[in-house]
């Protein structure tokens, strides 16, 4: 590769193709390959490079714990799920419809890896997804009353295809922070689906929000197109033996 060539490749930022060129070119030397054909290689694994690429960065941008696949999840071990059904929402239908998906269990049971492994097959299927902690959710809520960037936080996170609201449970809120979830949940609802996991069922939703008509009002939106999914069953965490 002349420096010219080289330069080029750099400026268009073709950097796969900058980096394959010249193994490219010997064995297209070697096969007698066409011109077509050779093209056709490059411009493949700078496509096939590009969308790895976008994948990577929705996937740091949605802040997975951990990439959790439905392929590694034990339902051998955990008989209160059916994987029939979990594998069914994985196919993703329930995202264009704007579905909501709740799974509701306690602790240990595999809700958490269950919505990752959800938002991560939607990330590799292009979708835009963020996973966050409900008592991150609720303290990034309060910070943003103190600088006035509630509306900044809501336009972020509305606007998002999934959203996995983890471990919403009981929480010392204010009234503030219940209102901008309300808020939240009314903007995203028939637009946008949203998986929450939680230890409480939805009559003990009103505990820790409060506001009995807003709650009421969150659940009917909430519930209106949702699939919920109650895990009975046991821990998955097994002690480990020192």
């Amino acid at each position: 590769m002349d420096d010219n060539l080289d330069q080029l490749l750099k400026n268009l930022k073709l950097m796969k193709i900058h980096e394959i060129l010249d193994t490219e070119l010997t064995r297209a030397a070697k096969k007698q390959a066409s011109y077509t054909e050779l093209l056709s290689r490059l411009f493949r694994a700078q496509y096939l490079w590009k969308q790895q690429c976008s994948m990577e960065y929705r996937i740091r941008n949605a802040k997975l714990p951990e990439r959790w696949s439905l392929e590694s999840f034990p339902f051998g071990k955990q008989p209160g799920v059916r994987a029939k059904t979990i594998r069914e929402l994985a196919q993703l239908d329930f995202i264009p419809r704007a579905d909501n998906l709740v799974l509701i269990g306690q602790t240990g049971v595999g809700k958490t890896g269950i919505a990752s492994a959800i938002l991560l097959k939607a990330l590799e299927n292009g979708y835009r997804g963020r996973f966050i902690k409900a008592q991150d959710l609720f303290d990034d809520m309060y910070s943003s009353l103190a600088d006035r960037s509630s509306r900044l936080l809501l336009n972020r996170l509305v606007r998002l295809d999934l959203l996995v609201i983890d471990e919403l449970g009981y929480l010392n809120l204010k009234p503030e922070q219940s209102n901008i979830f309300f808020k939240l949940m009314d903007e995203r609802y028939r637009r946008k689906s949203t998986i929450i996991t939680t230890n409480l069922d939805y009559d003990e939703w009103f505990s820790f929000l409060g506001n009995k008509k807003m709650v009421e009002a969150l659940l009917d939106r909430l519930r209106h197109r949702c699939h919920t999914i109650r895990i009975d069953g046991p821990s998955l965490r097994s002690p480990e033996i020192q």
